[in-house]
């Protein structure tokens, strides 16, 4: 018998093969399973529920490589902020013939300068603070002998615990002890590795300074069709002008609270009112935590100042006077609007980046927040992770904004 007669043969009276309706049962069964058992997810279901569980993993698994790979990744990282800090300037010069790498030359150059400077500018002051420590430490513990008092007791009460407990071990354990590097040894490969990190965050944000659009570019055309172009591109774009926007306006906001706090530190009669003005710019960069450690170390240091308690206590009053305007009024009014981030979002971002990088964790928090915010706004599947991190209700929509017409045109060369 030939092949079309056994085709033929195979055939039932209706002329439908018998696999194919093999896979019209297997999908009719399928779409009716949701049905026939409620308690039975459908495959899409299954199928949703895989990639959550895969997404949860990959999130899992870029958290461990990022807390264990912190030397590595940090001036990668911390290079980029800068980049897209200062992306906009160079776009800006652009337009009036001056080439990017003519601009990003300078203004990473601006950058070094200004950091050298400042360093240097610092170094006495705190020099200083150094050799005076000791001292300052046995006129504050006098001044606050009463709470040091209650304190002694209880590690007299601790250290108590830990002979009896000591006396009661084998005699045969052998103890080992791990001496740790000195202040001035740990100060030094702090201030080393801060170098190095800084040197290699500068050298990468002046190549993506320099190489203009062309990573832009590059990510355009790694997707399909120019509905996806698009939409990368506006992700860029929005990261771009929200990191900008954030790291210029709030360091504006910074040097003009350090110029407050060094003016009342000045008025008060406190020693090195410009070091005070620094640290206050600095540490205003670390939301929350900035400010009390700032309040704090001003407090200790005007009780040593000063012999009357009362007027010791107008320096962190001043300090924390100038802080709490700042964070009540100034940004509110500047970055309010633009930020949209809740109080409790970016706390939990500086804490758990804090854990993970240290101070340097703590200073990107912002920021990092800052671009998932804006891929969340962007991207429809994060629209509910965005929604969390608004400050506003129901905030986590698409934006409003249309991108503008060169990001259009960037995305039809890509295409």
């Amino acid at each position: 018998m030939s092949d079309s007669s056994n085709v033929a043969v195979s055939k039932d009276i209706t002329g439908n093969h018998p696999e194919d309706e093999w896979r019209d049962d297997a999908l009719a069964e399928l779409s009716a399973a949701p049905h026939a058992h409620p308690g039975r997810l459908s495959l899409r279901q299954n199928l949703v529920l895989i990639r959550n569980f895969l997404a949860f993993i990959v999130v899992i698994c870029a958290a461990v490589v990022l807390f264990f790979a912190k030397d590595v990744v940090l001036p990668f990282v911390l290079g980029i902020l800068i980049a897209l800090t200062l992306r906009p300037l160079t776009r800006g010069v652009e337009r009036y013939g001056v080439p990017p790498i003519v601009s990003a030359v300078l203004l990473i150059l601006a950058v070094a300068v200004t950091l050298a400077g400042g360093i240097y500018l610092l170094s006495g002051p705190v020099s200083e603070w150094i050799d005076q420590a000791p001292r300052m430490r046995l006129e504050l513990e006098h001044r606050l002998r009463d709470i040091t008092a209650s304190l002694e007791t209880v590690r007299q009460a601790s250290e108590q615990v830990e002979d009896i407990a000591a006396s009661t071990e084998d005699t045969d354990v052998i103890k080992v002890a791990i001496d740790q590097p000195g202040i001035v040894t740990s100060t030094a490969l702090d201030m080393v590795s801060l170098a190095t990190t800084s040197l290699v965050a500068l050298v990468l944000a002046l190549f993506l300074l320099a190489s203009n659009d062309i990573f832009y570019v590059k990510i355009v055309e790694s997707f399909a069709n120019l509905s996806e172009k698009t939409r990368a591109l506006r992700i860029m774009y929005s990261i771009e002008r929200r990191i900008s926007r954030y790291l210029l306006s709030i360091t504006l906001i910074n040097a003009g609270v350090g110029l407050v706090v060094a003016a009342s530190m000045w008025v008060i009669g406190m020693p090195q009112p410009a070091l005070w003005g620094a640290i206050a710019f600095l540490f205003n960069f670390l939301p929350f935590i900035g400010a009390m450690t700032g309040i704090a170390l001003c407090g200790a240091v005007s009780l040593v100042t000063f012999p009357s308690l009362t007027y010791a206590m107008l320096a962190p009053l001043a300090y924390m006077l100038a802080t709490a305007i700042e964070g009540q009024c100034v940004t509110p009014v500047f970055l309010g609007r633009r930020l949209n981030l809740n109080a409790v979002a970016v706390f939990s971002a500086v804490v758990l980046w804090a854990w993970m990088w240290g101070i340097a964790g703590a200073l990107m928090a912002v920021p990092l927040l800052v671009c998932l915010k804006s891929m969340c706004d962007h991207i429809p599947a994060l629209a509910v992770v965005g929604n969390f991190l608004s400050a506003s209700r129901g905030g986590g929509g698409m934006p409003s904004d249309t991108p503008s017409a060169s990001e259009d045109h960037a995305a039809t060369e890509a295409n």
